[in-house]
């Protein structure tokens, strides 16, 4: 573990890692508040974890308690990458780790780099209970798992727990989770347009307006018009 996080402090950028500060919003109050960045590209992020695709569940867990976001993007790859190459067992620990972790997955880019790999993957063949207890959390970042997983089912062309989680979060006040909302709805709409309109015809005036607005990016600007012209009503508390 010594030897991986003094690769990645080789690759230190300082002045990288202040825009990091700026982007991910780590001041007092903001989502990120705290977080420590290194300064390193994705594209770097990634040649480590490849080098360091073998840890163990334990050496994982050391990487996502660390106080560098690089550490725990490179913890998460790897456990992405040991899911996909994994037997069912694997897959499992992966999976009950990855649920167990989740105050360490803290930042938009966590989450969206390993939810639907591990916890949408994992929970394709089986109940989506679980995601639908993450959306009632109080955790920003747990709310945002739950919509971000179903892309996993959105590419098997399932789209019912994508709707309803939608729904659960349109009461949401954080705008972190409407655009995951809008974005998890933009994916259903890419595989059947049909089914993103009937849900926007029953829904669009209750929306928050950046999910509407990302989940109807790729329709026609006369359809795109009609939806924001809807009246504007109060969402109801989804649960």
């Amino acid at each position: 573990m010594s030897d991986l996080h003094k690769r990645l402090l080789a690759l230190r950028n300082p002045a990288r890692a202040e825009h990091s500060l700026r982007f991910f919003k780590t001041g007092p109050g903001q989502y990120g508040h705290g977080d420590r960045f290194l300064g390193l590209t994705v594209p770097q992020i990634r040649s480590v974890a490849r080098e360091y695709r073998e840890l163990t569940i334990e050496q994982l867990t050391q990487l996502l308690d660390s106080e560098w976001h690089e550490e725990r993007l490179v913890a998460l790859m790897i456990a992405v990458e040991q899911f996909r190459r994994g037997d069912a067992a694997r897959r499992r620990a992966i999976y009950d780790w990855y649920l167990s972790k989740t105050d360490r997955i803290n930042n938009w880019d966590l989450v969206d780099v390993s939810a639907y790999h591990i916890a949408g993957s994992y929970l394709c063949n089986r109940s989506r209970a679980p995601l639908k207890r993450l959306a009632k959390s109080r955790s920003l970042w747990e709310r945002r798992i739950a919509i971000v997983a179903t892309a996993a089912f959105i590419r098997e062309r399932q789209f019912d727990d994508t709707l309803q989680i939608a729904e659960m979060l349109f009461s949401d006040e954080h705008d972190l989770i409407h655009k995951a909302v809008g974005w998890m709805l933009r994916e259903v709409g890419k595989r059947d347009e049909k089914v993103l309109r009937a849900f926007l015809d029953e829904h669009a005036a209750s929306m928050p307006r950046t999910s509407l607005r990302y989940a109807i990016e790729r329709l026609s600007p006369s359809v795109k018009k009609r939806y924001m012209a809807m009246p504007r009503v109060r969402p109801v508390k989804g649960y």
